[in-house]
């Protein structure tokens, strides 16, 4: 399994790849360029530095992969990536003060990722931080740290199912949205104001909540009828949300205020600095 990061050095940011299959980080090359050289077209700069290191036969170029990585546009574009000992390689070729400190950094990076392979407790450590960095308030950290739990339980289950990452598990979280909040994810998020954020990062606590009573439904449903292909889990998916509407609904009745609205993590955040806390909606 495969899952797209970005990576900060200083204020730069680098596109990233963690293949869990091959347990190795895949880095975008003219993201490390445009850092090392400052080069207004760092893809040229890549073109020219390839061409040169093939005639020179440096086999270092030749092994580069092209993986998909998500663009300025937003869109998912092939890219050419390289492992970290191709970019230690790599970076020797690239006169730059900034060399031996982005090597440090690159270690850094590798070590993270084994580090939290070792001992998970390390991973949600760090989720924690940074939660608290951007003032997100303690019991909100906690709710959303049980949903990624939650979440990962369900897309195990998906997998032990022979369903697809991709399309279809996007489908079966579209569908289990649309069924308890009445909303598609982009409508969701079109309601929240939001773009390429995580919807998830900017739920309100009682959205969160429903969203894991969701999801935890789905998966508890789909291991007592077992589906036996992907038509048969999208109506899992939709029975599954659909104990979260009824919640949701009820909830509603007694307070007399919608659960799905356009307040959002982002904007709570915004309308109280003082105490850093999250609206329940």
């Amino acid at each position: 399994m495969s899952k797209n990061e970005i990576k900060l050095y200083e204020d730069s940011k680098i596109r990233t790849l963690w293949d869990s299959d091959a347990e190795k980080w895949y880095i975008s090359i003219v993201d490390v360029i445009a850092v090392l050289t400052e080069s207004k077209n760092p893809q040229v700069y890549w073109r020219v530095l390839k061409k040169r290191l093939l005639a020179e036969g440096n086999q270092s170029v030749t092994n580069c992969n092209g993986l998909k990585m998500r663009a300025l546009d937003g869109k998912m574009r092939k890219t050419d990536v390289a492992d970290t000992e191709q970019l230690f390689r790599l970076i020797q070729s690239i006169p730059s003060p900034k060399a031996e400190p982005f090597k440090l950094w690159l270690a850094h990076v590798a070590a993270e990722r084994l580090d939290e392979m070792q001992d998970p407790e390390i991973s949600i450590d760090r989720a924690l931080k940074q939660y608290l960095d951007l003032g997100y308030s303690e019991n909100w950290i906690n709710q959303r740290l049980k949903s990624i739990e939650i979440r990962k339980e369900l897309t195990d289950e998906w997998k032990k199912r022979g369903l697809k990452e991709g399309i279809q598990f996007a489908t079966l979280t579209n569908i289990i949205t649309k069924a308890w909040a009445n909303k598609t994810t982009k409508e969701y998020k079109i309601l929240n104001g939001l773009k390429k954020e995580n919807l998830r990062d900017n739920m309100t606590n009682t959205e969160l909540i429903l969203n894991m009573l969701a999801e935890a439904s789905t998966k508890d449903i789909s291991e007592a009828v077992e589906p036996k292909n992907f038509e048969e889990s999208k109506k899992v998916a939709k029975q599954g949300g659909n104990v979260a509407k009824v919640a949701r609904k009820e909830l509603e009745a007694k307070t007399g205020k919608k659960v799905v609205s356009p307040l959002n993590a982002k904007k709570a955040l915004g309308n109280d600095k003082t105490d850093k806390t999250i609206d329940n909606g």
